[in-house]
């Protein structure tokens, strides 16, 4: 994490030098979610403590455990102030819908 809050983002736009840290908060939140939720690998205590502490995003989890939401990559992409003309991200149109192969930003 320190590694991508400390790297140059010349030449990027203002939304661009968050991607990485973003990329790395889903993938922390997603992994005890996993061991949680899926796998059952850890204690309540546990999970509740890597949210306390802020290991995990508990609002994005929270998200996550509602219908539709299961591939949400982040919250800003559900906010649509963040987004031109009131929209949501790319992420949140169904596969057969989209036109490029990315899935989001990052």
């Amino acid at each position: 994490m320190r590694e991508a809050e400390n790297d140059p983002h010349d030449g990027k736009r203002k939304c661009e030098a968050l991607w990485p840290i973003f990329r790395i908060s889903h993938q922390k939140s997603r992994y005890i979610y996993d061991f949680y939720y899926r796998r059952k690998e850890i204690s309540k205590e546990l999970y509740e403590f890597c949210l306390d502490q802020g290991h995990a995003d508990k609002n994005l989890i929270a998200k996550w455990k509602k219908p539709g939401y299961e591939r949400l990559c982040c919250l800003r992409c559900i906010q649509t102030r963040d987004h031109n003309f009131a929209t949501t991200c790319v992420c949140r149109v169904p596969k057969h819908l989209r036109e490029e192969k990315r899935v989001c930003q990052w």
